[in-house]
């Protein structure tokens, strides 16, 4: 049976718990269920179905079990196996201290912008398929990784570290 993950967009502790998301995907059949981290990663067991169909599932579960849905992008952990592969960011200039981000698109964006897209110390570095690769400098004007991949992109994503995505590929 093939092993996914369904990443959540705006989950944290404080809007919802592990447990509960947990026993939402059991409900509705998905098998060997694992939450990675606390940021709303679901690692799941499913017949073989198309992306939109789990996410549909997985979004009405939620819906049913905890009175509310987050916006769910799934994937399976062997095309997250292929990315890590890649090494998106290794034909990159980064700065040291850069962090890396991959924020996940339901669909393949219909034109990609010449790379790299840059905003203060942000910068799209790699589309593959329907995942953007960016990295960032942490500083004190907030989360402009965000603001530019939602510029570029959309609000329609969800956005995991490299090492999160790493994470929930070996759960």
């Amino acid at each position: 049976m093939p092993r996914y993950v369904a990443f959540l967009r705006g989950v944290s502790p404080m809007n919802a718990k592990m447990p509960e998301l947990k026993r939402a995907f059991e409900a509705v059949g998905f098998t060997n269920v694992k939450t990675v981290l606390s940021s709303g990663n679901v690692v799941f067991d499913a017949r073989k179905s198309t992306e939109a169909a789990l996410e549909r599932k997985a979004e009405a579960a939620m819906a049913a079990a905890l009175d509310r849905s987050f916006y769910t992008i799934v994937r399976p952990v062997s095309v997250l196996e292929a990315l890590l592969a890649t090494n998106p960011y290794a034909h990159a200039e980064l700065a040291p201290q850069s962090k890396r981000v991959v924020s996940f698109l339901r669909a393949a964006p219909a034109a990609v912008p010449t790379l790299p897209v840059v905003l203060e110390d942000a910068q799209i570095v790699s589309v593959i398929g329907r995942e953007v690769f960016c990295s960032y400098v942490p500083g004190d004007t907030g989360p402009a990784f965000m603001r530019l991949i939602e510029k570029t992109f959309g609000q329609d994503i969800t956005t995991r570290t490299w090492e999160s995505m790493r994470k929930c590929a070996a759960a």
